[in-house]
């Protein structure tokens, strides 16, 4: 396997190469490239990212990628939309399940989701209008988008409970009403069991009820929103991992942003960046060794080895290091 690792920005450079000591105690043959992206090489570079490391970018099989600063200055581009479209990665995929001995807002155990979110299009198409007096962003839904994001919902469904839910705004935003009469087909050609929600009522029944859902398919800003919500009932930003899938590419990053109020402070949780291995593993077929990176961490919450987002002591490294161990005395068995 050939690994883009790009730490970018913030607690990026802590988490990702905390994730990397994980991947090296497995023992796999990947050959890293390092790439650097990102709000620091900009300020170094006038640029965020250059055709030169989206190439280097293409090269390889999958990304592990940490966290980006966003600048307000209009003329910065966006790494992350840059390398999603140049890489058509079009679906993001963010599980939502309950960690052993870490409590969410609800304090329960009996749900386990994932939020399949369309990733090129939307209101983050990139077409926009700044200006003083008025500014705009264009929405684009497309049928192409809406195909194939359903199919990847559906697909996943067809391993898990054959549950979908399609969530929209077409009651105002007549753009969505195509998304959802799309994945409605498409739920039915696949024989997958379907509704449909409006995201302010999801938004509800989410919080109310997580144990109901199953995969939640939707556009870009609310597959966005709806997940880092849903880390409320999980109990940290930093315990969601998050996939961007496409044909012939995949991109694997925690949810978290950059957090530069704790960056350099040795208190990050790595978590989110390991269970972005976990998936990326499993995406490259690496079952076991997922399962044992999984099987780590869980060791690790059960011991109260917690960062202090979670209420505990324990810093980036002490935690990347009860990961690390539990794999390695595993590997000896």
């Amino acid at each position: 396997m050939r690994l883009a690792v790009v730490e970018g920005d913030g607690i990026g450079k802590e988490v990702i190469p905390a994730a990397v000591k994980v991947l090296d105690a497995l023992g796999l043959d990947v050959e890293k490239v390092h790439v650097e992206l990102g709000y620091g090489k900009w300020e170094k570079t006038g640029e965020a990212i250059t055709d030169d490391d989206l190439e280097v970018l293409k090269s390889c099989d999958c990304i592990l990628f940490g966290a980006i600063t966003t600048s307000p200055d209009p003329s910065y581009k966006s790494v992350l939309l840059t390398i999603r479209k140049e890489l058509d990665m079009y679906a993001n995929i963010r599980p939502i399940r309950p960690l052993p001995s870490v409590q969410g807002i609800l304090g329960r155990s009996d749900f386990n989701f994932v939020i399949v979110r369309e990733n090129t299009e939307g209101l983050y198409s990139g077409i926009e209008e700044i200006g003083q007096d008025i500014s705009w962003t264009k929405r684009v839904i497309t049928r192409k988008g809406s195909e194939r994001i359903a199919e990847y919902a559906c697909k996943l469904a067809k391993n898990r409970r054959n549950q979908v839910v399609i969530v929209h705004k077409s009651n105002v935003m007549k753009s969505d009403k195509l998304f959802l009469d799309v994945c409605r087909g498409v739920a039915v050609s696949k024989a997958v069991d379907h509704t449909d929600e409006l995201v302010d009522t999801m938004a509800y029944k989410l919080i109310r009820s997580p144990e109901k859902y199953d995969v939640i398919v939707t556009t870009n800003l609310f597959g966005d929103i709806l997940s880092d919500m849903s880390a409320a009932l999980v109990g940290s930003l930093g315990l969601l991992p998050s996939a961007n899938i496409g044909a012939r590419h995949a991109f694997f990053e925690p949810v978290h942003g950059s957090a530069p109020d704790i960056a350099g402070k040795g208190i990050a949780n790595p978590i989110a960046a390991m269970l972005s291995l976990k998936m990326m593993l499993e995406w490259h077929g690496n079952m076991p060794e997922a399962a044992l990176v999984e099987e780590a961490i869980d060791a690790a919450l059960t011991e109260g080895i917690t960062t202090p987002d979670l209420g505990g002591a324990y810093t980036t490294e002490e935690m990347t290091s009860a990961v690390v161990d539990h794999i390695k005395r595993e590997m000896k068995k």
